[in-house]
């Protein structure tokens, strides 16, 4: 025991900052699921899987633009490839998840279906998503000869440079990218959410639909605009996570979606900010866990911060649902 303390000091600093950057994309993975159920009252399990189009999204833009040899990309080049990659995988991951909100959920709300149903719809539409990504998307796309179930590299682009120093742990250029662009665009929903007509139409809608449809909100398009901006933040938090580990493969989501949800919870389910908070702390608390117990134990500590949670605190952190949420 005191052999994995004295470890984990040893790595306290480098652990922290990896945990803070990581932590940054189980936020942005974890706003969709906190979105959708703020309005739905569901668990869209199916969301894993808009990450995963998300970091398909980026990884064509990557092959498309650049060769394998080619090395890093620097200015304006540089800037444009990453706009453009943020781009394609919003808008792939926003489109994947209206049209998921269109085919698996909207008709069973239409018929009044019960939550349950909604539930395994949702299970189904994962399933479906990763199979047909593996065994149809990914080969077309990347040639991979029927074997898309194997990681696919991304050709290192972005030459990684240490831009200064936290008590000895290195801070990256990749990492300090990766949680810029997460920060910005948690503060650009925070914003849409809090501060626009979309935003109060979808509070409203979260807090009382039958209400809402007096007030003139039309609700088919309020959860078609948070299925759109839940997707893109997966999307984003694809295109981070490819940046970060260079590679993606069909079930890539499965278990970051997990953690995700549990970031979700942790925060308090409904709750954006609290979907932010969740995301950092897991992040850390994954990361120190991993030290202190071993690399192995990463997935374990995740799983048990949730089983911890939902005993002893389900409401969260911050307890309140999205329409409580005040700017």
């Amino acid at each position: 025991m005191t052999e994995q303390f004295n470890n984990l000091i040893a790595q306290f600093w480098p652990t922290t900052v990896d945990g803070v950057v990581k932590g940054a994309i189980y936020a942005l993975i974890a706003l969709g699921y906190t979105m959708v159920y703020g309005v739905l009252r569901l668990i869209n399990f199916a969301h894993s899987e808009i990450f995963m189009t998300g970091s398909i999204g980026a990884l064509v833009v990557v092959t498309t633009l650049v060769a394998p040899t080619a090395g890093p990309v620097t200015g304006l080049g540089l800037v444009g490839l990453l706009l453009l990659m943020a781009v394609v995988s919003m808008a792939a991951s926003g489109g994947m998840a209206v049209l998921l909100e269109q085919i698996a959920y909207r008709p069973l709300r239409k018929h009044g279906s019960s939550r349950l149903a909604a539930l395994i719809s949702a299970i189904g539409a994962s399933l479906f998503l990763m199979e047909f990504f593996a065994l149809v998307v990914i080969p077309w796309l990347f040639d991979r000869g029927g074997q898309g179930r194997n990681q696919i590299a991304m050709a290192r682009f972005l030459e990684r440079e240490e831009v200064f120093t936290i008590f000895g742990a290195s801070v990256s250029n990749n990492d300090l990218l990766i949680l810029a662009a997460a920060l910005l665009m948690m503060f650009l929903l925070d914003q849409l959410v809090n501060r626009t007509k979309i935003g109060r139409g979808i509070r409203a809608t979260a807090m009382d639909p039958q209400t809402a449809v007096l007030m003139g909100v039309n609700i088919d398009r309020i959860v078609r605009i948070t299925f759109l901006v839940g997707g893109a933040m997966a999307g984003i938090a694809g295109m981070l996570f490819l940046l970060k580990y260079e590679n993606t493969r069909y079930n890539i989501g499965f278990i970051l979606g997990i953690k995700a949800f549990t970031a979700a919870v942790l925060g308090g389910i409904g709750n954006i900010r609290g979907a932010l908070v969740g995301g950092f702390v897991l992040g850390l608390v994954e990361n120190y866990g991993g030290a202190f117990f071993g690399g192995q134990w990463l997935n374990v500590v995740a799983f048990v911060v949730l089983v911890l949670v939902l005993m002893f605190r389900p409401t969260g952190i911050l307890g309140e649902s999205i329409q409580q949420a005040r700017a």
